[in-house]
């Protein structure tokens, strides 16, 4: 039936003029098995219309019309709207291309012009966030002392390992070297001066008291840092975040807090391992440079640096440690599921916990300015 009728209506256009105006007439059946026969011809008419966003168009005789027909007559006339007249049913066949049309556009990409007042407003969800996420570390911390049986030890052995011991390596060979630089440096000008002996005071203070935390804190924040985000950043990306939720598996417990508690242990140790690396490199280049006994050193060094500046450098080591974990943990958890969003939130997690441990490093400086120094 449908066959024998779309072969005795085919399908036809004819354009026409009345006064000014001019009219496409379209007539027949405009469906895919009336046109698949004569598409060229019907077709090459089409394209003869001159200004076809211009004429009017009378859908009125159309027999029957589906999303070929539609399709073929709206990517003749090319605009968004145009002067039509058509049947009732045949409307929403049109309002349905120009949305699919709508939503298949590509975005456009062109420059962004952001406002001042932005920036005041995103940092103020980063504090919230990092607020929010140190409250949710101490709950963690009580539940912790509360029922130290189903703690996550595991999580926190392997954090101490990937983050500590696997840093051994990395620090002793900047700490050397950068021991090594301050010694020579500073043995040039005490030479001047006839005061060689001082290089212990100057290595002692300088190393133990601030450039070994330092060093230690900038190296792990590079590191196991941007290694925590770039983590937590992959489980949102592959689902595995919501994965744990659904399951009723507690995020901060398992995933956050041992790293707070890993860093804040596997740092300070560094902290002392940079700090006699360091030390062992400016004593080498102490006897090159100034001849200076190696025993004279090491018995030297008790006298001239205060215990309490170890005391003090394994303190910023604690506090390093647990703000870079918080720090990692903020942005790996407000990655958003896509890869642009995990090397953005990689690079901003090292950006932030380096400046973050320079400025802490220097209220330390400030605050505890006449503790462990002889004047």
């Amino acid at each position: 039936m449908s066959s024998a009728l779309d072969r005795r209506i085919p399908p036809s256009v004819e354009v026409s003029t009345e006064g000014a105006r001019r009219i496409v007439r379209v007539s027949g059946l405009w469906t895919l098995q009336a046109l698949a026969p004569k598409f060229g011809q019907i077709n090459a008419s089409l394209r003869t219309i001159r200004d076809p966003d211009q004429a009017h168009w009378d859908l009125t005789t159309v027999e029957r019309l589906d999303h070929a027909g539609a399709a073929l007559l709206r990517r003749t006339w090319g605009a968004e709207t145009v002067d039509l007249a058509a049947r009732p049913e045949h409307v929403p066949l049109f309002r349905r291309l120009e949305t699919a049309e709508l939503g298949a556009r590509p975005p456009r990409r062109g420059l962004r012009f952001y406002s001042p007042g932005i920036i005041p407003i995103r940092l103020a969800g980063h504090f919230h966030d990092f607020v929010v996420l140190i409250g949710f570390v101490a709950l963690d911390l009580g539940r912790l002392i509360a029922h130290p049986a189903r703690a996550p030890w595991r999580e926190i052995s392997a954090g101490i390992y990937r983050t500590g011991t696997q840093a051994l390596g990395i620090t002793a060979l900047v700490g050397f070297l950068i021991g090594v630089v301050l010694s020579f440096l500073s043995s040039n000008q005490l030479k001047l001066f006839g005061a060689d002996l001082l290089i212990v005071n100057i290595l002692g203070v300088s190393i133990i008291r601030e450039l070994g935390p330092a060093l230690a804190a900038i190296l792990v924040a590079g590191r196991s840092g941007s290694s925590i985000t770039a983590q937590l950043g992959v489980m949102r990306v592959t689902q595995e975040l919501d994965a744990m939720s659904v399951m009723g598996i507690p995020q901060m417990y398992r995933l956050v807090f041992p790293k707070v508690v890993a860093l804040a242990v596997a740092l300070p140790l560094l902290v002392v391992w940079t700090d006699a690396v360091a030390l062992l490199g400016g004593m080498v280049a102490a006897s090159a440079e100034l001849g200076l006994n190696y025993r004279f050193f090491l018995q030297t060094l008790p006298g001239v640096v205060p215990i309490a500046n170890v005391y003090l450098g394994v303190g910023k080591g604690i506090v390093f440690g647990i703000l870079i974990a918080l720090i990692a943990c903020h942005y790996g958890l407000r990655i958003r599921p896509n890869t642009e969003s995990l090397g953005a939130g990689t690079t901003g997690s090292v950006v932030s916990a380096v400046t973050m441990v320079i400025l802490v490093d220097a209220v330390f400086a400030v605050v505890f300015r006449n503790v462990g120094l002889r004047f």
